[in-house]
């Protein structure tokens, strides 16, 4: 379609107003998309605000409000948060389309794969949040000293939580993510990594206490696939840095010979 901007190869020579142009034209696709995706959330808003509060107990599920404002605020912020999730896979395809030509090809491809291994494990942690995390913290708190409460939800600091707690556990399945790119800069190896491992499990249950959720519950069940997620990176480094060393190796072979 030849409104859509064409993706520049690599090394290929574009003018400064080509180059802007081009922004330009990324930039209102992206707007486009979160419009788009914003008329479309806001138009169930009702069945998001719903979906969110089913993880509480059935006799909890209709929020309160305290001001005038306060519904229509909420509705709005719930549907917005939704309509950038929507849109983001849009939003960094333009961004990664307009920066792709200043790397090489192989690079690309090796960037395209982390990023969909990445959006990947990012779906899954915010799965893992709303089935696993967000009904058992919810039933923590809201039963916890009931006797001593009357125990009332306010709709937005509910949602905030919620909203912050299935973000907290997608950013912690972005873990293999970070230590595979720690490795491929050499920062660290999978040796240190393996010898180290004890050290690595103190941080990142250091790391579950400071996400959000202040009670126990919701900070165990965070710490353990973050744990566990840290100990598949290992695996996952020793794997993935045998591969890189040969290309690397490869690599230089070529370019001593003169083929690169």
């Amino acid at each position: 379609m030849r409104w859509l901007p064409r993706r520049l190869a690599h090394g290929e020579e574009a003018t400064l107003v080509e180059h802007l142009g081009e922004l330009r034209a990324r930039i209102v696709i992206s707007l486009v998309a979160l419009v788009a995706a914003f008329t479309v959330t806001y138009t169930f808003h009702g069945d998001l605000v719903r979906w969110l509060s089913d993880p509480l107990p059935a006799g909890r599920r209709k929020l309160l409000t305290f001001s005038p404002a306060e519904p229509f605020v909420t509705s709005f912020m719930v549907s917005a948060y939704a309509a950038f999730l929507i849109a983001l896979p849009v939003v960094l395809w333009q961004v990664w389309s307009f920066l792709a030509p200043a790397f090489q090809p192989r690079t690309q491809r090796v960037v395209a794969g982390f990023t969909t291994f990445a959006a990947a494990l990012l779906c899954c942690g915010v799965a893992f949040g709303y089935v696993v995390v967000l009904p058992a913290a919810v039933h923590f708190l809201t039963n916890y000293d009931s006797s001593l409460y009357d125990i009332q939800i306010r709709a937005r600091d509910y949602l905030s939580f919620a909203s912050l707690v299935m973000l907290a556990t997608g950013i912690v399945f972005e873990v293999p993510i970070v230590v595979l790119g720690l490795v491929r800069l050499h920062v660290v190896s999978a040796k240190k990594l393996r010898k180290n491992w004890r050290l690595g499990v103190v941080v990142m249950t250091a790391l579950a206490v400071a996400l959000p959720g202040v009670d126990p519950v919701t900070t165990t069940i965070e710490a353990v696939p973050l744990i566990s997620l840290y100990l598949l990176s290992i695996w996952l480094a020793a794997l993935f840095e045998r591969r890189w060393q040969r290309q690397d190796v490869a690599r230089a072979a070529a370019f001593e010979a003169g083929d690169w």
